[in-house]
């Protein structure tokens, strides 16, 4: 069974940065393509950034230049690098992993992002 446990959210003034973790239990992490999504208080959710097993990153339009999102196979944890932080950043952000021949995704239970003065 797979699980994801995220961390690193907290608060943080605009202009800051902040490093968000997900720790995936199970096997086979290596070949699941890993995803940040997030979602702010009455609003869907979007996605941020996804990364492929084999590393191939992209980033929605509205985070490009400020967010990295990466992946150590070793640790089984994918990373989000967030920079340049903004106050319309402030959201639930999710990680989640979709593996081959499964429909479905993972999901973890999210962490808050607050960027506030």
């Amino acid at each position: 069974q797979v699980q994801l446990v995220e961390s690193g959210g907290g608060l943080v003034q605009p202009g800051g940065s902040l490093r968000l973790s997900c720790a995936a239990s199970g096997s086979s992490f290596s070949i699941a393509a890993m995803a940040w999504y997030r979602q702010a208080p009455v609003k869907l959710r979007e996605l941020v950034a996804t990364i492929t097993s084999g590393g191939t990153t992209n980033y929605a339009d509205f985070v490009k230049g400020r967010f990295t999102i990466s992946r150590d196979n070793a640790k089984n944890t994918v990373y989000l690098q967030m920079n340049s932080l903004k106050p319309e950043d402030t959201a639930v952000y999710y990680c989640s992993a979709k593996y081959p021949l499964i429909s479905r995704n993972y999901w973890g239970q999210g962490t808050q992002v607050t960027v506030s003065s």
